[in-house]
Parts: C-alpha cells; sequence; structure tokens
C-alpha cells in the first residue's frame, strides 16, 4: 500500500514537474493533457488522474511554480535579520533568480500574471493571493527598516514596492525578450538605490 502511494506521488511529482516547464513556455492555457501525456509516454487518462481535471492540474503546476519562486527568493531572505538586511536578501536573490531562471521563459510568476490578470477564475484569484503575499513581504521590510531608522521616515512602503516589482518586470522582459545579459546586474543596482539606506 504504501509503495503505491510513493508511486502515485512521484507520478504527480513528475506530471507537475512537465507541466511547470510546458507552461513557462506555451502559458497555462497552452497546457494540455495529451501534450503532457505525449512528453511523459503516459495516457490521458494517467495524467488527468491524479488531479481529476485540467484544471486542477494547471492549478498544481501554478503552485508549484510559485513555490519555486517562494524557495528561491522569500525562503534564503529569511535568513538576514527583518528590516533594511532581509529586503537587500530579497532584491539580490530576486535578481539572481531572474538572471538564472528555472523555467525556458524566464520568471513564471511575471508571465502567469500577464497571461491571467483579466481572466477570471481559480486560477487569477490563487495567483492574486500569492502577489499579494509577496508584495506584503516586501512592504513589511520596508516599514520594519523605516521604523529602525535604516530607511528615510518619508518613504512611502507601496511606493517601494510598486518600483521594485516594475524593476523586476522589465529586467524580466530586456533578459528573455531583447536577450540582454546586463539586465539583472542593472536591476539589482536600480533596486538598491530606489531602497537606499542608511
Amino acid at each position: 500500500m504504501r509503495n503505491s502511494a510513493d508511486e502515485a506521488r512521484r507520478t504527480r511529482d513528475r506530471i507537475v514537474d512537465t507541466g511547470v516547464q510546458q507552461a513557462s513556455g506555451a502559458g497555462l492555457a497552452g497546457l494540455t493533457i495529451g501534450s503532457l501525456a505525449g512528453s511523459l509516454g503516459m495516457s490521458k487518462a494517467g495524467v488527468v488522474g491524479p488531479f481529476g481535471s485540467r484544471a486542477e492540474l494547471q492549478l498544481a503546476v501554478l503552485t508549484r511554480a510559485v513555490a519555486l519562486f517562494t524557495d528561491a527568493i522569500v525562503t534564503p531572505a529569511l535568513a538576514a535579520e527583518p528590516g533594511l538586511a532581509r529586503l537587500h536578501a530579497a532584491i539580490d536573490a530576486w535578481c539572481a533568480y531572474l538572471a538564472d531562471s528555472p523555467f525556458p521563459n524566464g520568471c513564471f510568476v511575471t508571465a502567469a500574471s500577464c497571461e491571467l490578470d483579466a481572466q477570471p477564475g481559480e486560477l487569477r484569484t490563487f495567483l492574486r493571493e500569492q502577489v499579494t503575499r509577496w508584495r506584503g513581504f516586501l512592504r513589511e521590510q520596508v516599514v520594519v527598516a523605516r521604523e529602525a531608522g535604516e530607511l528615510g521616515a518619508g518613504l512611502d512602503a507601496d511606493d517601494v514596492v510598486s518600483l521594485l516589482t516594475g524593476i523586476a518586470m522589465a529586467a524580466n522582459q530586456e533578459i528573455q525578450l531583447l536577450g540582454d545579459a546586463t539586465a539583472a546586474v542593472r536591476a539589482r543596482r536600480l533596486m538598491r538605490t530606489a531602497v537606499g539606506g542608511r
């Protein structure tokens, strides 16, 4: 019984991992049971079975992509002290992630945000919650740094979050669309300048 549960989990993970790679290029809407079945050498029923529906498979893929983003950026940043040090650590990890993305077409969260922003439904709702949480994490570090006197008292936390997000999205486009090898280094410099610090 345990072996079959382990095997089912491994199969599910394999499907999701392949789905993340495919959706990175084709988008979540372009993720099909048929394309996954072909890539994995499985039947369509075998691919959809662990999820129950294509919509649940798409949600599992998006959930995994968000987890990879979190593991690459938030988790290492948590080792730094809250405030400016943690914000700097997040910026460094974020720019490294953009420069060496695990996805064929760059930041999955950025691509999914563009794809889903006008598409109501469970996927958009889930992604909105995750992006809101990420922005809240950044905002919290700005507020803590400001209260500790590490940043200017007049610095607006929401302005900083919007600016950092805009720089990251521009860098992702410069890397992926324009092939600019210097974009991540520039993004890190711009983000660090935007945050400042005393």
